[in-house]
């Protein structure tokens, strides 16, 4: 593709991500994102209506009267995105291709992110990591990550979520906001998910077509594995077959859903053919309310 359309393409994205940006999407992901971290600001002397479990007991010893220890929370956070770009990706059958849908929603956090003064790092990954970003701020950074979400092309064609929380794990130190887009079809990831989930407050946002949970009654259709490049015949005017796949792909969702939630990983199913735009308001409302019941807690 000639530099031109790259340009315009991207010229396009930033447009449209931009917009719902400054709309909305920016505020419910500054709500609940801000403040994951605590550091120290001062210790100044107890007044009335203080939380008396903020009393810095030694001070307090040596002046002879109370004083407590304030802490802010942390305005500059670091946030990552996960970007699955394996072929399976390739897969759409409405409006969109699943990676399609995966690089909006990829700008839109990007922009969320500098719009409130966080820096952004992407790592594209398939079998194993194929790209990594730094971390930085500005909108020429953003540009960039937006450029390589839609032009990057990948070595491999498979997939291995292991690989890409592996060296999330290595090479991010400081806590940070992270966000694994993928259609998750992936091997067995648990083991590093665990680690960083304990680390970062990591969301897994999952992309799927509507093809892949329901199947239209049209005889019989050849399907190709994107990344295997197996070919399969399915008989789709079977209606047990076709109940029996929805009834799978459904089960299937419930049961990924429950595995992110005992490593307290926050997930999302987005998709394709829905707005993911209103979905995603919705997902960070709920996490802003669920934060909000949460005690907090303040460094010793």
């Amino acid at each position: 593709m000639e530099t031109r359309e790259i340009l315009k393409k991207v010229k396009r994205i930033e447009i449209r991500t931009s917009r719902i940006v400054n709309s909305v999407f920016s505020g419910e992901y500054h709500s609940s994102y801000k403040g994951r971290g605590m550091e120290f600001d001062e210790v100044r002397q107890y007044s009335a209506g203080d939380d008396y479990r903020s009393i810095d007991w030694n001070v307090t010893a040596r002046m002879n009267s109370p004083y407590i220890k304030r802490y802010r929370e942390e305005r500059e956070l670091t946030c990552i995105i996960l970007y699955d770009a394996s072929s399976s990706n390739e897969f759409g059958t409405v409006s969109a291709l699943k990676g399609e849908v995966a690089a909006e929603v990829a700008a839109l956090i990007s922009f969320s992110a500098i719009k409130n003064n966080d820096k952004i790092g992407l790592i594209i990954f398939t079998d194993q990591v194929e790209k990594y970003i730094p971390p930085k701020k500005g909108r020429d950074h953003v540009l960039r990550v937006i450029r390589e979400l839609l032009f990057f092309r990948t070595v491999n064609r498979s997939t291995d979520i292991r690989s890409a929380v592996d060296f999330l794990n290595r090479i991010v130190r400081r806590r940070g906001n992270v966000f694994l887009i993928s259609d998750m079809i992936s091997p067995d990831f648990q083991g590093p998910l665990k680690i960083a989930a304990e680390k970062h407050d990591f969301t897994a946002i999952k992309i799927t077509d509507p093809r892949e949970i329901n199947l239209p009654d049209v005889g019989l259709i050849e399907f190709e594995d994107a990344e295997t490049g197996e070919h399969i015949i399915i008989d789709t005017h079977d209606e047990a077959f076709r109940k029996n796949f929805r009834r799978s792909g459904m089960l299937e969702d419930i049961e990924l859903e429950k595995f992110f939630r005992r490593l307290s990983v926050s997930f999302i199913n987005l998709q394709s053919d829905r707005n993911y735009f209103d979905d995603l308001v919705l997902f960070f409302r709920k996490k802003l309310k669920s934060r909000l019941k949460k005690p907090v807690r303040v460094p010793a």
